[in-house]
């Protein structure tokens, strides 16, 4: 079987001219094959976005064309973990999703647009917004920061009367700082979006469910939800909090007929950059902790988990934490 850019990378090393050509271009940056042991199931092609520009396509298409005599062959048939859509999974349902624009939340976006679901789409990105909808134009897109009160207004506008499901995935990184050294500008942007923000959409959008006796939330917490020593203080902080926010709407809106649920993702290769000044101290004190994550997933696997728990597939699940982690939580 020919190698291609969506082969895996463990597929790619496990070949003699695949692992040549991979173990060189590593070698020139002074890696090693051993480093790629999280994500040896994710193709070759997620590179470009994991490195946060540093690898432009051409590398990647270069390596195709060395694996295969100067040429780049069709490439029909994916390996590794394929997306599986259900079709009219969402049919007749309106979701709010958060973050739509990049990563996480656009492969959910697009997942519940694929399965018949009417999508409000909010981020702060309108320009990454316009590139959403051209891909789905029945998208209804609604750009803003959420930590704005006419922001959160406007969304619950867009989707009119009905609203089914909400999915709080937007979220930034802090700067992987310990207490002692975190600055009041880091904790106070980084709880505004990942705890504020999703908590006060909620507050918004649970009214309506209520209403109607029925409705689907997914907070999106964090491997940092679960742990000390994933993130920072202020990222782990806000991420404990939305796991307390979705424990609490779960036991107080379950007998109203709404679930409300969480995904703790763990290692994602979605390439979403860390601020400036990230701490020296606090990078070293995670680094061993951090090089133990045992798989990376891509954007589109955390959509199924996210998309499972708004569905109702999941019609018997409220106030989960679910680790979609790939078994780091366990270690």
């Amino acid at each position: 079987m020919a190698l291609t850019a969506h082969s895996t990378i463990g597929d790619w090393l496990n070949d003699p001219v695949g692992g040549d050509l991979v173990r060189g271009l590593l070698a020139q940056s002074g890696a090693s094959a051993d480093q790629l042991a999280p994500i040896l199931g994710l193709p070759l092609q997620q590179l470009v976005a994991m490195s946060q520009g540093a690898m432009p396509q051409s590398v990647v298409d270069d390596l195709v064309r060395a694996a295969n005599g100067g040429e780049i062959p069709t490439d029909d048939e994916p390996t590794g973990w394929v997306e599986r859509v259900t079709a009219g999974r969402f049919a007749g349902k309106t979701v709010i999703v958060t973050g739509a624009a990049s990563g996480i939340g656009k492969a959910t976006a697009s997942r519940i647009a694929r399965e018949g679901g009417r999508v409000i789409a909010a981020d702060i990105s309108a320009e990454k917004l316009d590139e959403l909808k051209a891909e789905h134009p029945d998208i209804v897109t609604v750009a803003g920061d959420l930590t704005q009160q006419d922001t959160i207004d406007a969304v619950v506008e867009a989707a009119g009367g009905r609203i089914d499901g909400l999915a709080n995935v937007a979220g930034i990184n802090d700067d992987f700082s310990p207490a002692g050294e975190t600055p009041d500008a880091v904790w106070d942007r980084v709880i505004a979006i990942n705890l504020t923000a999703p908590f006060k959409l909620m507050r918004a959008v649970l009214p309506v469910m209520e209403e109607a006796g029925s409705g689907a939330v997914l907070n999106v917490s964090s491997e940092a939800g679960l742990r000390g020593n994933a993130s920072g203080n202020a990222y782990t902080a806000s991420k404990h909090g939305i796991i307390g926010v979705t424990k609490s709407a779960a036991f107080m809106y379950g007998p109203k007929g709404i679930r409300v649920n969480s995904v703790a993702p763990g290692g994602v290769a979605t390439g979403i950059p860390f601020p400036p000044n990230v701490s020296e101290y606090g990078s070293g004190r995670l680094a061993p902790f951090q090089s133990a994550i045992p798989t990376i997933a891509t954007a589109e696997q955390l959509a199924a988990s996210i998309t499972y728990l708004l569905s109702d597939d999941a019609v018997n699940i409220n106030g989960a934490i679910v680790a979609s982690d790939g078994g780091w939580s366990v270690q």
